[in-house]
């Protein structure tokens, strides 16, 4: 099994582009309980943007990042929010329930999960989570959590297309059975029978890219790590991404003020009753 190998500062270099999904997703989160002091988990943390919007939002919670990339949470530990606690931890098999949180949030981590292999189904992908992750709430408690949207945009299409071919699947393989998301609809009614209220959307971000191979580097950051982590050779790695750079500036043509990069996003908000 490759593991995927993170790289912090490629992707903060969209930090406020990332953040703000989780900043819309914030805003339909009810005020916790006062005055006792609310517990709040960042499950997926990543390199601590996120777990440092969420002390802003809640200067006196106690809040821990949990994240399976030691890269991350070092740089999470020293860049994001210092004052929190960080775990190096699975998000698949983490029990949230000791914590008895207030708040559980996951900021673009549930696309990226594969079934538990050890789990009682694979069938679902990630969903067999939620309701473990709430029924881990005190009651009245939240779980807020966004993903992604764009598996069937050509960001992605292409990456897969390309991978397939015999020279790039010869060097990479097969690729990895992945969770990818679900459809609101689904989210919506796996929360609803989880017996919690729940708020389900989505939202595409007309985003506004500059500088030469703009999508190119937003997904070095992200649905290119897995590639580069297999991709040992430079000279591979390199040509590689001469292709994929090829496909991305004919899909993604730049305008006169930047290269338009749709970005859809799948939002939820579950309250436990």
């Amino acid at each position: 099994m490759t593991t995927t190998h993170w790289d912090p500062a490629q992707y903060l270099r969209f930090a406020d582009e990332r953040t703000r999904p989780l900043h819309d997703l914030l805003a339909r989160v009810h005020t916790l309980p006062e005055p006792r002091t609310p517990t709040v988990l960042d499950i997926g943390c990543g390199p601590g943007n996120s777990t440092a919007v969420l002390r802003r939002r809640w200067p006196h919670a106690h809040l821990t990042g949990i994240d399976n990339s030691p890269d991350m949470l070092t740089t999470a530990r020293t860049q994001g929010e210092p004052h929190a606690r960080y775990l190096l931890a699975d998000a698949r098999t983490y029990d949230p329930a000791p914590d008895h949180p207030d708040l559980i949030v996951s900021n673009a981590t549930l696309q990226w999960l594969n079934p538990d292999p050890t789990g009682p189904t694979t069938q679902h992908g990630h969903l067999y989570l939620l309701p473990t992750w709430t029924a881990a709430l005190r009651p009245g408690g939240t779980l807020a959590f966004q993903v992604p949207g764009n598996f069937d945009a050509p960001s992605h299409t292409l990456l897969t297309e390309l991978r397939r071919t015999p020279r790039w699947q010869r060097l990479l393989g097969r690729e990895a059975t992945r969770a990818g998301v679900h459809t609101p609809a689904e989210y919506l009614d796996t929360l609803t029978g989880a017996d919690c209220t729940a708020d389900v959307w989505e939202t595409t971000y007309s985003t506004l890219l500059s500088g030469p191979d703009p999508v190119l580097e937003w997904v070095k950051g992200t649905a290119l790590r897995p590639v580069l982590s297999r991709l040992t050779d430079p000279a591979d790695r390199t040509a590689f991404l001469a292709e994929y750079g090829a496909l991305l500036r004919e899909a993604y043509p730049p305008a006169p003020h930047g290269t338009v990069f749709p970005f859809r996003r799948i939002f939820a908000v579950a309250v436990r009753n």
